[in-house]
Parts: structure tokens; sequence; C-alpha cells
């Protein structure tokens, strides 16, 4: 998709074209900033409806800090795909998480909040990439992390 197509904000339905995650693992509501192969702003709306504050913890959700971590580097797969030239987008492309970096966790997140997730590519080698990532809540860090993704194939 060359970035002229693009228009923001990109939703949900789109973002289901983009990313292989399904419910309850789509992580990303919303794409409101993209500057392609550079930066991404994304939404993720936290409701008490999310199934993991059922055991996490009762009596005082917490959202989980690894499913923090995971909607910063599923915002960092919109961002690639987003960057990508139309006819490349979805042609059998999965990025797979394979590490995190300088994870640091500010604030818990809890029902009612809405996640503010910017990720900025920092380097790509081959078939990677490196992004730095950080998650906020009313304008404050809540996470961040430096996260590396890598291309695999996705099975027919």
């Amino acid at each position: 998709m060359s970035d002229d197509t693009i228009k923001m904000p990109v939703d949900v339905s789109c973002i289901l074209h983009l990313l292989p995650h399904r419910y309850p693992f789509l992580l990303v509501d919303r794409v409101i900033e993209l500057e392609p192969h550079k930066r991404i702003r994304a939404i993720k709306n936290v409701t008490f409806n999310e199934p993991f504050f059922q055991g996490h913890f009762p009596g005082r959700p917490v959202m989980p800090g690894v499913l923090v971590i995971e909607a910063m580097a599923q915002a960092g797969g919109v961002l690639t795909q987003l960057s990508q030239p139309k006819d490349e987008c979805q042609q059998g492309k999965l990025f797979y998480l394979v590490k995190v970096d300088k994870a640091r966790f500010n604030r818990m997140v809890v029902p009612g909040d809405q996640l503010d997730i910017e990720v900025r590519v920092k380097r790509l080698i081959r078939n990677m990439a490196l992004y730095e990532c950080v998650a906020r809540v009313d304008g404050k860090d809540v996470a961040s992390a430096e996260i590396l993704c890598a291309e695999g194939k996705r099975d027919a």
C-alpha cells in the first residue's frame, strides 16, 4: 500500500486484513498516525470485558505486561504491512516476535484505559525489523521496549 492510499484512521476491519491475530489476541483497535517505514501510532481500548481480567487479578484487574508488549509488537506489524507496496502486502508474510530488550513497566494498565502505542523503526536488517516502542495512557508512559521481529512464512 502506498502512503497516498492510506486514509487515517485505519480501523479494525482493515487491521484484520493486515494481521493474523483474532479475538482474544488482536490488541490493536485503530491506527491514528502513520509515516510509512518510520513510525506508527495506534490505539488499544482496554475494557473490563477483556478475557484476561477474570484471572489477572480477581478484584483488582490489571492488563498483563506481556500483553502490553504484544500490543506494541502488533502495532509494529501493522507499520510493516502498511509500509509495503499494495501488491506485496499480505502475500504470505508473517512477522514473529523474536526478542524483547529494555522492557520497562511504569504503571499498571486497567479497565477504562486507552493505550496510545507509538512504534518507531530503529533498524531494518534483512528480514528483521527492530522497533523502539512506547505505550502511554493519558500522555504518561506505562511501558516501553525494543522489539525485534523476523519475517516468517504463513502456512497456506
